[in-house]
């Protein structure tokens, strides 16, 4: 039987060199002269440090852009709280990695909603879709890739025929 897995994974070698562009547009800018800025990836997390609110805001945006160069969904990016530590701001931005139980419930509801010939079912940090037929296969892949709702980004991994 033909069958796919729906995963979400974030390719942190494009992450870093996203961080890395990011780090050296900042370099450049005219607006971030003479001042205390950085941009830094460590074990999976993006710290980034300023010294106003306003310029952390532009920094998590230049990292969009670069991310967004790079291939890397935007969606998967989470922004954490926002800390002021004397004359510092500072936020960690961190990448969702595979797929929580929660939304791995959407997902399978969204299929079952569809009234699909398909079977999904939770196989830890992945959703593995199994059917008769290709074509089915095919539009539960088009049914995930437009749903809004769910909040994240997927791919489709370890198609069998």
């Amino acid at each position: 039987m033909p069958s796919f897995d729906i995963v979400s994974e974030v390719d942190f070698v494009e992450v870093r060199n996203a961080v890395d562009n990011s780090a050296r547009e900042l370099k450049t800018r005219f607006d971030f002269k003479n001042v205390e800025a950085s941009i830094t990836f460590e074990k999976e997390i993006v710290k980034i440090t300023t010294e106003s609110d306003f310029q952390l805001t532009q920094l998590v945006s230049i990292l969009r852009g670069n991310l967004a160069k790079r291939e890397v969904d935007a969606q998967s990016m989470t922004q954490k709280d926002t800390v002021r530590t004397g004359k510092a701001w500072a936020c960690n931005v961190e990448f969702k990695q595979g797929i929580e139980s929660g939304t791995a419930k959407k997902v399978v509801k969204a299929i079952k909603d569809a009234k699909l010939k398909v079977q999904a079912s939770i196989q830890g940090d992945k959703v593995r879709v199994t059917a008769k037929k290709r074509d089915d296969l095919q539009a539960t892949m088009a049914l995930v890739r437009n749903n809004e709702e769910l909040g994240q980004p997927f791919q489709f991994d370890n198609f069998r025929d």
